[in-house]
């Protein structure tokens, strides 16, 4: 789940906080109009009620009874009254008027008192009767006006309407006016982070463009002098790696020269003397042997050849699917055929089931012959060689060990490195391309010794395909 930016973040507090404030400021606002209108409908039939009580008084005392109705019926003109009654001192009803208008209603009542004296300037601000009034002095009777809060109710509905709409706009205003304030503090994080996407994609000539604010304008500026100082960086970085490649490569040729000169020099020496004395020479069997002294150097000139040749210029694996444990099969068979191992005692422990795997058939015969001429090198052309192969879910592995005299620890870590070798004729290419191999496959080759003598070349390829360049050096060892 992507988590949420900067600009969202600010919004929503914006929105949450603007929204509060509003429905909160909305809900007061409207319980107080509430109050303030009930209030005022209310004391506005009050101070009816305390009129009719007035002027109910005659009425009251000679028990007119018809002049205290036509008193109701003027009272029932108010459009919101909808019952008026009238009553004696003993609670009986002297008048009634009502009219049939909807609900919800509230009743207010007031007393009728006796008029005495500067009292009668007081009547209208009278206490209504109450279950609770001690002062009965003069009380002669009681009026109970009832009316309707409907109009009032649907008209305070109104109001609230509109205000929670006129307060929902201003809302909206208010997040509409914070979206663009905010926009235009995170546009310049925004571009920031894009442009450093960019630059990491490799468009190091990008820059930041100063923004409007002088804060985001400082952040630019900072940022855009960084990336000159790391363009500056990379380029010396990078002119000092070419320096070291540069050299690398010189040394390597060096290394390189060298050892062609040193390993054919001797191969030369021994065909030039050869020639000499073939000159001179008239016996058949002395000629016979030194043509076979020239052929044997030719033949070593050509593998010196074939494995510079073969390490400098890797072929690119072509992947096949092939049971890997009945290649091992042929492999070791073609092997003991060569003259070198008909001394060799190979033993093996291949699982017979098959084991699917992606390989370059052709180059994983070189690799294979390279680790077995090294074992064969090692027992001196005689001993016992042990080949164990095991098929894992994702891999295939292969162990070849040897009876010799295994590998000095200061070269265990090297041994795979170009002419790297513990013989004295030997180039240290063979081991190298069977690191390439395996690392163009995906896999990792190791050395180690062991503990009954000899070494012991790991080697682990997935069975999937998974090619790597060769000519990089990553990934060679495991």
């Amino acid at each position: 789940m992507k988590t949420p930016g900067i600009h969202a973040r600010l919004l929503f507090a914006a929105f949450m906080i603007i929204s509060v404030t509003s429905f909160t400021l909305g809900c007061i606002g409207v319980k107080m109009l509430h109050g303030v209108v009930e209030s005022q409908f209310e004391e506005r039939f009050q101070f009816l009620a305390r009129y009719l009580a007035l002027n109910s008084e005659l009425g009251i005392l000679i028990d007119q009874r018809s002049m205290l109705a036509r008193l109701a019926e003027t009272l029932m003109s108010e459009r919101d009254a909808a019952k008026v009654m009238i009553y004696n001192s003993a609670g009986e009803r002297l008048a009634e008027s009502f009219k049939e208008i909807p609900g919800p209603y509230v009743t207010v009542s007031a007393l009728v008192r006796l008029k005495a004296g500067d009292e009668e300037s007081r009547a209208f601000f009278w206490a209504p009767l109450t279950p609770d009034s001690k002062d009965t002095a003069g009380i002669i009777g009681r009026v109970e006006v009832t009316y309707s809060t409907f109009r009032i109710a649907r008209l305070l509905r109104g109001v609230t309407l509109r205000f929670v709409g006129f307060t929902a706009g201003l809302a909206a205003l208010f997040l509409l006016i914070f979206y663009f304030i905010s926009l235009s503090l995170v546009s310049p994080l925004t571009g920031l982070a894009q442009t450093a996407r960019k630059i990491g994609a490799g468009e190091y000539g990008l820059r930041m463009t100063p923004g409007g604010l002088p804060e985001t304008r400082e952040v630019s500026q900072a940022f855009n002098a960084m990336l000159d100082s790391l363009e500056q960086s990379w380029k010396r970085e990078a002119a000092a790696h070419r320096e070291m490649a540069r050299q690398n490569l010189l040394a390597e040729m060096g290394k390189f020269s060298m050892m062609i000169a040193h390993e054919i020099k001797n191969p030369l020496g021994i065909i030039k003397s050869s020639f000499d004395i073939l000159k001179t020479e008239t016996s058949e069997d002395s000629r016979r042997m030194l043509m076979g002294y020239i052929e044997e150097e030719i033949q070593r000139i050509n593998g010196l050849i074939e494995d510079f040749l073969s390490f400098a210029k890797p072929a690119k694996p072509s992947f096949q699917p092939m049971d890997v444990n009945r290649m091992l099969e042929e492999f070791l068979d073609r092997f003991q055929r060569l003259d070198s191992a008909k001394n060799i005692k190979i033993i093996r422990r291949i699982p017979k089931t098959s084991c699917l795997s992606y390989l370059d058939r052709d180059l994983w015969r070189r690799a294979i012959d390279n680790i077995l001429k090294n074992a064969v090198e090692a027992g001196n052309g005689r001993g016992v060689i042990h080949v164990d192969a095991e098929c894992r879910e994702d891999a295939w592995r292969v162990e070849i060990a040897d009876e010799g005299c295994g590998i000095p620890e200061d070269l265990l870590k090297k041994i795979f490195d170009p002419f790297v070798t513990t013989r004295v004729k030997g180039t240290g290419l063979g081991l190298a391309y069977t690191a390439q191999v395996v690392s163009a496959h995906g896999g990792t080759v190791f050395a180690k010794n062991r503990k009954e003598g000899g070494a012991v070349f790991c080697v682990e390829v997935p069975r999937e395909p998974k090619m790597v360049d060769l000519s990089n050096g990553d990934g060679v060892r495991g």
